[in-house]
């Protein structure tokens, strides 16, 4: 799996340069790598009977396995930023931190390295992941009380401690990592980057369990980006406690979808989009031009590693998710589970059929219409939503008129190969046919994705098991990791040259590799 990753990306190991000391493509690219090995080690370990006694973490053997290949960055420790880092970034696993240089230990909640003074050596606070393992509190918004290490018996001045006590002294900037309980894996953590911090003072108390434990507070320095704070403010939207400042409507579905999707418009007066009828179905206006993928006849569901279930063995064996709706890899075509499978609809291999799995808002963007983002956050591979409208054939996208082709999802451009999701194939995905949706009159959420040349999300074409009909969707998923209220895109694909006048318009999508224009 390593060779084939590596070859996917014809690089084998890093250059010593972006080794020790990355940027934001390095810290991508190591990201990218490690969630598509991780899932991809994890789809096999399904296959396996569980060993009584042995535990499966896969992130566990993913980063092991990267950071012996030397593929990490920013292996230097420092103090202070983390170069190609950004604030509000979110991680999903601890061995993620260790990859990119933000925090080493896979364990520990202090990393600390050792400083010359004068003649001697002492050690100092670097990073600190405040997760809920200890009595860390929060103090204001911007404020923290950490705990120090030790858990037993009274806590004593050594280690990471004595690096904070150091830290405190020098007041020197220390990074933040604040554990948050994950919504979608109530065993799970999502870790986000909340910036630099320094200790403003110190002491032993008594704790909880009776034993004296170290005490550091910390304060946020200002003037950097929202984190944390923006994390706790969307808690409260979700709980009621505060309101959602320019909400339109609360929910712009009306029941039709699993979550409410928020309509907000906090930029201006335009109280909403132009008129359309929310529908999160699929419409075929005529019969599709290929033969029905039968489907399968399990009765319970489908099992990782049934060799006698259909649907599994058109995916090449494996089932293409694995635990929370994560896609494995990108595919030509993902066989579903679908109404002539007799498996019922809690089966892992009917993802795209379950509704919204992440509360969404359409919202009001500065200079590009209405977009979509998410209230929570999202982990690379993550299922979003499918694109709903209705089929129409290219003849009649042949007939739409220049202002009318805005919720139109057009199969037929040429659509590049997502370099960072390399999966099956080299080739783009291959639909059956060219598929043409136009959500115009009626469509889901998708309808509000915008275009972006350096898009968080791809699609994915799912063909679902239907014995009567040709049953073909599209369906779309994270590209990375995805922090809340960070904007939801995709790439629009590139038409013909000979249609290279038709529907071209300036793109604001901000990114550095934008190409200037989109269709």
């Amino acid at each position: 799996m390593v060779e084939n990753i590596s070859q996917s990306y014809n690089l084998v190991q890093f250059e010593a340069a972006r080794l020790y000391d990355g940027d934001k493509d390095s810290v991508g690219y190591v990201l990218l790598v490690f969630n598509l090995l991780r899932r991809q080690i994890a789809q096999l370990e399904d296959t396996k009977e569980a060993t009584s006694g042995q535990s499966r973490r896969p992130d566990l053997k993913t980063g092991n396995v990267l950071m012996t290949k030397g593929i990490r960055t920013n292996a230097r420790k420092r103090v202070g930023a983390v170069p190609g880092v950004e604030i509000g970034d979110i991680f999903f696993f601890r061995m993620e931190l260790c990859t990119i240089g933000l925090h080493a230990p896979s364990m520990a909640g202090i990393d600390y390295m050792s400083v010359r003074i004068s003649q001697d050596e002492e050690p100092i606070a670097v990073s600190i992941v405040s997760s809920g393992g200890y009595e860390d509190d929060v103090d204001g918004d911007d404020g923290l009380i950490y705990t120090g290490q030790g858990k037993e018996m009274d806590q004593k001045l050594e280690r990471g401690n004595l690096a904070l006590e150091k830290s405190l002294h020098r007041g020197n900037d220390i990074r933040v990592i604040r554990g948050i309980k994950d919504v979608g894996n109530p065993t799970g953590k999502v870790y986000m980057y909340d910036g630099l911090y320094r200790i403003q003072e110190s002491w032993l108390e008594k704790g909880k369990s009776g034993s004296n434990v170290f005490r550091y507070k910390l304060g946020r320095l200002p003037g950097q980006p929202e984190a944390y704070k923006t994390w706790k403010k969307i808690q409260q939207w979700k709980d009621g406690t505060i309101t959602r400042f320019g909400v339109i409507l609360p929910d712009l579905t009306s029941g039709c979808e699993t979550l409410p999707v928020s309509l907000v418009n906090d930029v201006d007066n335009e109280k909403g989009p132009a008129y359309f009828t929310y529908s999160p179905n699929l419409k075929y206006s005529k019969p599709a031009p290929r033969d029905p993928f039968i489907g399968c006849a399990c009765n319970g569901a489908c099992l990782p590693g049934n060799e006698k279930c259909d649907c599994i063995q058109k995916n090449g064996g494996y089932l293409p998710h694995i635990v929370n709706g994560v896609i494995v890899s990108q595919k030509s075509v993902i066989y579903e589970c679908g109404p002539s499978c007799q498996c019922p609809p809690t089966c892992r291999n009917r993802v795209s059929q379950g509704g919204l799995r992440v509360r969404l808002e359409v919202f009001k963007t500065k200079d590009k219409g209405w977009g979509l983002r998410s209230w929570d956050p999202i982990r690379a591979g993550a299922f979003i939503c499918v694109y709903a409208g209705e089929v129409v054939d290219d003849f009649a996208q042949e007939l739409a008129g220049e202002n009318e082709d805005d919720h139109i999802f057009d199969g037929s451009r040429t659509y590049q190969p997502v370099e960072i999701l390399p999966g099956d194939s080299n080739n783009a995905p291959n639909l059956p046919f060219p598929l043409i949706i136009n959500a115009r009159n009626a469509g889901n959420v998708a309808r509000f994705i915008n275009h972006s040349c350096s898009p968080n999300l791809f699609w994915q074409p799912v063909l679902r098991g239907n014995s009567k009909e040709f049953d073909l969707h599209i369906a779309f998923y994270a590209i990375r990791h995805i922090p809340p209220m960070t904007e939801l895109t995709y790439c629009y694909g590139m038409v013909p040259p000979e249609k290279a006048d038709r529907g071209k318009r300036k793109c604001l999508c901000g990114s550095p590799k934008c190409r200037g224009f989109f269709y």
